[in-house]
């Protein structure tokens, strides 16, 4: 419900405004479509929108942006910002227009980098209703299928609606040898080598505790998936000098700090070791100089009364007042996909949030100086 009585009504402006009711700067449709993007898990319901009318949103939007910067926009979402459904339904828009199709092969082979997408992006294709598959999707999925070997393949060959095998027949791939045409063979015969992966084993029916124990021993678990298991493990009481040395030997290069923060929640006997593990992630990294002031979800306070270097408001742009010019370098990351939003004035904006953002202030301030 809007908060009447907070906002001010006589203020002088005749064009968008927020959710909440401040005046929005209005964008341009490729900035529009960015913004709609680089934030969204799509059809995931948002506090203001639906994941309906978000992807309605972007639907129109591709229309109305060249079809070089719609491609390099899928790109980029799921290369630097690690989205997977969000890119591939601009693909799919694009397929639909005579403007952007040229485009669709080239980008959808390099939007597809899991083996499971490639039955997704078929699912998402077919659904209003089946019908076949144009030249251009046929050759990104006929492109993409080749770059899996049989652990992908098999991890991700489930009793799905449209299955890995469907996709392979409907795109008339060609494998680039015989070792692959022998792999493809298995693959459309239900024969590939299940991978041990924790979520086959798990679903084994093992005992839970000699399993974590031996996947720990045999280095079977990814750093997120440790991570995420932490709670699992010690229900199951796992040893915990395994649970140690796991964590004092995983890979943490790819993990952002948040992560083990979320883990410390659900295992704080294990805070110092995640600790230690987070501040590996971080080496090698510069320090920002100066000092940078963080304001996260403010609403409507989105300046801060203390000296500081940079401002870096993560928010929702759905402020129901006019925000203020930072006193000193601004950054609003705006980390939801809502229509209209407050970053105006002497911000720089950034759509969505990945680990390059600190890696993109950290190159940009020089340039800005």
């Amino acid at each position: 419900m809007a908060r009447i009585n907070t906002m001010n009504l006589n203020f002088p402006w005749s064009g968008d405004r927020t959710h909440e009711g401040a005046p929005a700067r209005h964008i341009s449709d490729e900035l529009q479509l960015r913004r709609s993007v680089l934030a969204c898990m799509l059809w995931e319901d948002q506090f203001y929108e639906d994941g309906v009318a978000i992807a309605g949103r972007i639907r129109e939007l591709v229309a109305k942006v060249p079809a070089e910067k719609v491609a390099a926009l899928a790109v980029e979402a799921r290369e630097k910002m690690k989205l997977r459904h969000a890119p591939l339904l601009l693909v799919r828009e694009m397929a639909r227009l005579a403007t952007h199709r040229h485009l669709v092969a080239e980008t959808l082979a390099r939007v597809i980098q899991r083996a499971d997408e490639l039955s997704e992006f078929v699912a998402l294709y077919w659904n209003e209703g089946k019908q076949p598959l144009s030249a251009q999707v046929k050759k990104g999925l006929a492109a993409a299928f080749t770059r899996f070997d049989e652990y992908a393949l098999a991890k991700y060959n489930r009793a799905a609606p449209v299955k890995l095998r469907d996709v392979l027949f409907l795109s008339h791939a060609k494998p680039v040898d015989a070792a692959q045409a022998e792999l493809w063979k298995r693959l459309v015969a239900g024969e590939l080598t299940i991978p041990d992966t924790w979520e086959v084993a798990l679903s084994s029916g093992a005992d839970k505790g000699e399993l974590w124990e031996r996947l720990l021993r045999d280095n079977k678990l990814g750093a997120l998936a440790l991570l995420r298991n932490l709670r699992n493990m010690t229900e199951a009481k796992v040893d915990e000098k395994l649970i140690t040395a796991g964590l004092a030997a995983m890979k943490t290069e790819r993990v952002l700090p948040f992560r083990f923060i979320a883990a410390a929640r659900y295992a704080p006997q294990f805070e110092a070791e995640l600790e230690q593990a987070m501040f590996r992630s971080l080496e090698g990294q510069a320090r920002l100089p100066g000092k940078t002031v963080l304001l996260v979800d403010v609403s409507g306070s989105m300046d801060a009364h203390e000296a500081y270097d940079r401002l870096i408001v993560i928010t929702d742009e759905q402020s129901h007042d006019v925000v203020p010019n930072p006193k000193a370098r601004g950054y609003m990351i705006d980390v939801a996909s809502f229509k209209n939003g407050v970053g105006y004035g002497h911000w720089m904006h950034i759509d969505g949030w990945s680990e390059a953002v600190i890696e993109y202030i950290r190159a940009a301030e020089p340039l800005l100086s």
